[in-house]
């Protein structure tokens, strides 16, 4: 029972993130969207930790320390900010000896699209009735200190999220096909943050 209800979810999760996708023009991510969750290493997991309210993965960490589905998973999916963690380099104009530590690397916008849709879906998935426009936004919240993320690529998607929180889903996908994916928006921190400030009033 507990494999086809967790394959009742990652279907209608694929399905929210594909018409998302689908919405924004990104086909080929819509279609290509968490195909890992199928292999027996993500799926088998998947079914004995299934929760209908969270992520497997979580009740994994809880009993192992670890979840060995997550590991796989982050390690081919480039829409999750772990793909793109990776040990830093010198800034410009320091010696290029100079050590830094592990740090988010800056994620191609079409990346963080679908990182943003994936969030939305995931609300939706699990919150079902409750979930309203601004359950992305707090889910990301309660979290936000802990992520690894690019200065860049975190103000990109706390503009998403602020957005969709303030002005809907349908103005979002207007804004990531008609203005982001072009490339008219800066993706840039200060420019990011700054349009940002309007959709937190």
């Amino acid at each position: 029972m507990k494999a086809l209800e967790h394959l009742r979810t990652i279907n209608h999760h694929k399905y929210l993130v594909m018409k998302g996708c689908f919405a924004v023009g990104l086909y080929r991510q819509g279609l290509l969207h968490d195909l890992s969750k199928y292999s027996p290493v993500e799926f088998l997991v998947g079914c004995r930790y299934y929760q209908g309210d969270m992520s497997p993965n979580n009740a994994e960490r809880l009993e192992r320390g670890y979840s060995s589905a997550w590991l796989h998973h982050k390690g081919r999916n480039k829409h999750h900010l772990e793909y793109w963690i990776d040990y830093g380099v010198p800034e410009q104009g320091e010696d290029r000896t100079t050590r830094r530590g592990m740090c988010g690397m800056r994620m191609p916008v079409r990346y963080v699209v679908e990182m943003y849709i994936d969030r939305v879906a995931a609300s939706k998935n699990y919150q079902k009735e409750r979930y309203t426009d601004r359950s992305a936004l707090e889910y990301y919240i309660r979290g936000r200190d802990v992520h690894m993320l690019h200065e860049d690529t975190q103000a990109l998607l706390e503009l998403l999220l602020y957005m969709l929180a303030a002005r809907g889903e349908g103005y979002v996908n207007w804004f990531i096909r008609k203005k982001l994916l072009r490339g008219e928006i800066p993706y840039e921190r200060s420019v990011l943050e700054r349009m940002c400030e309007r959709y937190k009033k």
